[in-house]
């Protein structure tokens, strides 16, 4: 499973952070952006919290390639 954030798309709310620290931060520009590169996949055991964090976005910023 791979994610980005659509940083067009993107509000700033910070809920993917407080889902899911270990894969999504914000940027200098208040933006969420992820910390693994758009090729590499989320670890097995984080799948499901980026699962939640994406169903959890209010701008729905987060895309999920499975």
């Amino acid at each position: 499973m791979r994610v980005t954030v659509d940083e067009d798309l993107c509000v700033g709310d910070e809920t993917c952070v407080d889902i899911c620290p270990a894969i999504f931060e914000m940027d200098e520009e208040g933006l969420a952006i992820t910390k693994i590169g758009p090729d590499e996949d989320v670890p097995e055991e984080l799948e499901a919290l980026c699962r939640e964090a994406a169903e959890a976005c209010p701008a729905e910023a987060i895309i999920i390639e499975e």
